[in-house]
């Protein structure tokens, strides 16, 4: 997955510079979370070492960021830090050519093990440190609702729409939330359905991978599409849903406008933020498969911090990612947005209290078989047209079928411009 909202500002971090002062520059996107961590990060480094400061600017989310990331890369204007995703999207920034390794730090030994994999390149050098937790892909559901109604947690796909149905028939609550304003958010009934994929065809990254399945003609990887499809066509979206974005979602699961939203776990920090006295009106469940028995979590890992080889200073900036990697840098992202899951570094730890939606999330990681991480963190497969795609079928434009021959087709050019064997 990948952020969101549409800002290009600066913002200044940090102490006076002095004559003998270092001054880092740091790109990030331009969501809440993210800015509100790297300043609150960025000024803790600079109080530790005040001849050090840094200038942070946005990018845009999405396909926009996308560009703006890879062309500053390719041309050498890469800031000195910078935050990206992890797994398939940084094969895309040819990472053992443009980043730098970070091996040798010392806090490395304290990242976990299965998060370093998504940040290593192809020849096994290491250039990312996790700037956020590790996050669950699924479904935001609004409690009043489901408590006024007597539902349970469904624990199936039909028992989600039967959910649905009553909500419809029952009240004036639009069942399910969609925010296509920002196309980013209308991929997660196919993104977050990875887990149900793995359950029924455990084999499916490796075949994908090496062009020897797809989403078309793999029954259960198709099943996210249509999931996408048939609730559009039960009528259960939010009228607008062509017009809201994410904080609208957000909102609308928050104080009852909707009883679900399908989100990734990360947008706790923005409920935290903009509907803190709703905080316990809003549960977490895994977005549901076909069978009951084969419940699980799809998981996502952080977004990365990485920086470029053609930084001017690599070992203030390996400096600066050695903190992060670290718990007192855990405790500061606490601090600052609230706990919004499990972090990836030893040491690490959440407070006694946390909030009621990542307590239900939590569960998910204690037991090893009811998480998968999604896809792209499995393969270096993705096309970036699937956002394009999932509202088209979320919209009534397009069918689940037609949309998964497309995505197929859009993958394809990616894998070959990787070099992948037997595409």
């Amino acid at each position: 997955m990948k952020k969101y909202l549409i800002l290009t500002t600066a913002i200044t971090a940090g102490t006076a510079m002095t004559a003998s002062a270092q001054e880092l520059t740091f790109l990030t996107d331009s969501s809440a979370d993210s800015v509100a961590v790297t300043e609150a990060l960025t000024a803790a480094y600079t109080a530790a070492h005040p001849d050090v400061t840094f200038s942070i600017e946005t990018r845009p989310g999405g396909s926009e960021g996308d560009n703006i990331v890879k062309t500053r890369l390719a041309t050498g204007e890469m800031s000195d830090l910078f935050i990206y995703n992890s797994g398939s999207l940084l094969q895309a920034l040819r990472p053992d050519r443009t980043l730098l390794a970070i091996d040798d730090i010392p806090n490395f030994g304290l990242i976990n093990d299965a998060f370093i994999s998504t940040v290593q390149g192809s020849e096994g050098g290491t250039y990312g440190v996790p700037y956020e937790t590790a996050q669950g892909g699924g479904i935001y559901y609004h409690k009043p609702t489901y408590e006024q109604l007597g539902l349970e947690i469904p624990k199936t796909w039909d028992a989600f729409m039967a959910n649905n149905a009553r909500i419809a028939e029952e009240t004036e609550v639009a069942p399910i939330a969609q925010t296509y304003r920002e196309t980013w958010t209308s991929q997660l009934f196919v993104l977050a359905d990875y887990y149900n994929v793995q359950s029924e065809v455990p084999a499916f990254a490796e075949q994908y991978t090496a062009n020897e399945a797809k989403y078309a003609t793999t029954p259960a990887a198709l099943r996210g599409f249509e999931k996408l499809q048939e609730a559009y066509e039960a009528g259960y979206f939010n009228e607008d849903f062509g017009a809201a974005n994410y904080n609208d979602g957000v909102r609308m699961v928050a104080t009852g406008e909707a009883a679900h939203y399908p989100m990734l776990t990360f947008a706790v920090g923005l409920f935290q933020q903009n509907h803190p006295d709703q905080m316990e009106d809003v549960g977490f469940f895994a977005q549901p498969g076909d069978s009951a028995d084969e419940n699980g979590l799809t998981v996502w890992m952080p977004t990365s911090l990485y920086a470029p080889r053609s930084t001017e200073h690599p070992e203030i900036a390996k400096d600066f990612l050695n903190f992060v990697a670290s718990p007192e840098a855990c405790d500061i992202i606490t601090d600052t947005i609230g706990a919004t899951g499990p972090y990836l570094i030893e040491g690490c730890t959440l407070p006694p209290e946390v909030p009621g939606m990542v307590a239900d999330m939590l569960p998910y990681f204690e037991e090893e078989v009811r998480t998968a991480p999604a896809l792209e963190f499995l393969s270096p497969v993705k096309g970036p047209a699937l956002e394009q795609l999932t509202v088209e079928v979320g919209s009534g434009i397009r069918d689940a079928q037609s949309a998964a021959e497309l995505y197929d087709k859009d993958v394809a050019k990616q894998a070959r411009q990787l070099g992948l064997p037997n595409w």
